[in-house]
């Protein structure tokens, strides 16, 4: 529930909705901070270039496929509940990437990590509507906007900064002096809420599937097309058309069952 228009705001509400910034900051960071220090990462773990593309893509995949998934997760597990068990696996993630012994490990743990991150992005807004009234809302969007446009701009200069003087596991370690501060600020200032585990029961699992798996084929797509010449592979071109049925069968879906993941009717408003 928004609080009414002239609720003062607790100031623990105010540290929640900075701690969920700070995630939702981490979490964009992460994707564009391999870049600069991806031939370290490679020559370390013994890696082609074209193999370590997949350092930055597993991560945005698994990233961009649990967004859409975060409103229904949330409901399932309570917002507070699940915005601590996602910060502590992207923490968790974090040092298992830095341990990472080759390159199939590395993506691993990418894949975890941009899973649990990519919830960071949707719930620092989902904080905002829910915490603050109606009066502070363009205030918390500006500093959405900000880490959003702030992050990946100096991603490749931390990540290059940090991997000349410390060496590359740095670009994860960093993760945890922040994460840390953001679990602190997400226990105390976040309201416990009951779970529903009864959705999981009643769950939107066709749906789930399809809209996953499109948006994993085309992320996939969108990120090493290019490095394979697009259509000209048979791979790609596999990837293009699963990407559309799923999608297509997604939507149509959403727009057909009872309780759907992501209610696309609100577009018809």
């Amino acid at each position: 529930m928004n609080p009414a228009p002239d609720t003062p705001v607790p100031l623990r509400h105010w540290v929640a909705v900075l701690g969920s910034m700070l995630g939702a900051f981490m979490a964009v960071l992460d994707i564009q901070i391999t870049n600069a220090s991806l031939k370290n990462i490679l020559g370390t773990l013994g890696a082609t270039m074209e193999e370590g593309s997949w350092v930055t893509t597993s991560y945005l995949v698994a990233e961009i496929v649990v967004i859409p998934l975060t409103g229904w997760l949330a409901a399932v597990f309570s917002p507070r509940r699940y915005l601590l068990g996602t910060t502590f696996a992207f923490l968790a993630a974090s040092v298992a990437c830095a341990w990472a012994w080759d390159l199939n490990s590395l993506i691993a743990f990418r894949v975890v990590q941009g899973f649990t991150g990519g919830a960071m992005i949707p719930m620092a807004l989902t904080l905002v509507l829910r915490l603050l009234p109606e009066r502070h809302h363009a205030a918390g969007f500006a500093v959405f906007g900000m880490t959003a446009t702030f992050a990946p701009a100096i991603g490749p200069s931390i990540g290059g900064w940090l991997t000349e003087s410390y060496g590359w596991p740095w670009i994860f370690y960093m993760n945890l002096v922040p994460g840390v501060l953001m679990l602190a600020a997400l226990a105390w200032g976040m309201d416990r809420e009951k779970a529903d585990f009864s959705k999981l029961r009643h769950g939107d699992w066709a749906g789930i599937f399809t809209v996953a798996t499109g948006l994993a084929c085309l992320i996939t797509l969108l990120e090493e097309g290019n490095r394979n010449d697009w259509f000209h592979s048979p791979t790609m071109t596999g990837l293009a058309v699963v990407a559309v049925v799923m999608l297509a069968a997604g939507v149509i879906i959403e727009l057909r069952v009872r309780d759907p993941f992501i209610d696309l009717r609100l577009l018809g408003r």
